[in-house]
């Protein structure tokens, strides 16, 4: 029964997730325009609360989702309707969400100490680096095994009717982290921190409220990947702040999380593609952050910094489409799988393309930009 009541229930709460974060959002900015309209002095005030407010409701209303996703992939039913075996929540759920668990333990763990203890917190934190680390490859591990002993000799995936081709998975994944590190290095080169107090709250707001707002589909694909509500804003413009490698980093995280939402695995590589390095590849953004060219121009660095991060997730989707999911381009009669994956996957730029607006109209605020600045130049110390 109470399976049944979550899977009746995140149904009901996920169609009106959208309709009321919107209208909350919007009476936030209608409240603010008045506000700075009728008293400017007061409107900074106004906007942090605002802000405050919005990412409490965002977290809690995701924590809330989160929890009711879970139980529901407890349900016989909902299992059976969407080929999943039950093994999917020991396997793939509870991994991933205690090492995300432990990650947010280490982080606050380290946060506390660098306040109270600041030389404590240095000698621990390679310890909390190796085990949150550790944490993340047994979830890898165990999602491997789920994919040995349920996906692995489905004929769905292998044969004349769907190829799955897991040495181009392999390849493919493996090729992209490559890039990606060496992008990340390359244009971050004069970024010589690690990560702080400050960089760690940061990522952790953004991380919770990009993985709140992602709960908010404006529409879903059949078989899988969503237009959001400007999911990936927040880790964009962490990226934006503190460069790409801080951005991979996060991203990874992120990327990481979002597996628990609606778990689509066919294979340990593609799972890496469409989940951790898919939205690490996001951090990619913060490849411009320190490049000079765009400095009187926020607004188009953050456009093209957004584009290139989201070209390359785009680019992790259509190698899993094409590699993984060969099956389903043969459901719908597609005899190309690059053309039908480019195309499947090209929502992704629909997603972006509100994650664009969104921060042109925030770069477009002076205090905005005063406080990026702050940020930016904090980040680049």
């Amino acid at each position: 029964m109470s399976n049944f009541l979550a899977t009746y229930l995140i149904d009901i709460v996920g169609g009106y997730a959208a309709p009321i974060t919107v209208g909350i959002l919007g009476a936030l900015i209608l409240a603010g325009v008045i506000v700075f309209l009728a008293k400017k002095d007061v409107a900074k005030t106004y906007l942090k609360y605002a802000f405050i407010g919005f990412f409490f409701y965002a977290l809690i209303a995701g924590i809330f989702l989160l929890i009711l996703d879970v139980i529901k992939h407890y349900d016989p039913a909902y299992l059976d309707r969407n080929y999943v075996d039950k093994d999917v929540v020991g396997f793939v759920l509870i991994p991933v969400l205690a090492a995300f668990c432990l990650v947010l333990v280490s982080v606050g763990a380290y946060f506390l100490l660098i306040k109270k203890r600041p030389e404590t917190a240095e000698k621990v934190k390679t310890a909390l680096s190796l085990i949150c680390l550790a944490a993340f490859v047994a979830a890898l591990v165990l999602i491997a095994v789920y994919y040995s002993r349920h996906i692995a000799d489905n004929e769905y995936y292998s044969g004349e009717y769907g190829e799955l081709n897991s040495l181009m998975l392999y390849v493919s994944a493996a090729a992209l982290i490559v890039v990606s590190v060496a992008i990340a290095f390359i244009t971050g080169r004069k970024d010589k921190s690690g990560f702080d107090s400050r960089s760690l709250a940061f990522a952790g707001v953004s991380i919770a409220l990009s993985f709140a707002l992602s709960y908010v589909k404006l529409w879903k694909m059949p078989q899988g990947g969503s237009v959001t509500l400007v999911s990936c804003l927040p880790i964009i413009l962490f990226s934006f702040v503190y460069g790409a490698k801080k951005g991979l980093l996060v991203g990874l995280v992120y990327g990481t999380l979002q597996s628990v939402q609606d778990p689509f695995i066919v294979h340990p590589a593609q799972f890496l593609l469409d989940y951790p390095v898919a939205y690490a590849l996001t951090g990619l953004a913060g490849c411009l952050t320190y490049l000079d060219a765009f400095e009187k121009l926020p607004q188009l660095k953050f456009a093209l910094g957004a584009v290139i991060g989201a070209a390359f997730r785009f680019f992790s989707h259509v190698l899993s489409g094409v590699f993984a999911f060969g099956a389903y381009a043969k459901d719908t009669g597609a005899t190309n799988l690059w053309a039908y994956s480019l195309a499947y996957n090209s929502v992704v730029f629909v997603d972006i393309a509100l994650v664009i607006v969104a921060g042109i109209i925030l770069f477009s605020s002076k205090s905005f930009n005063s406080q990026m600045r702050r940020f930016n130049a904090y980040g680049k110390n």
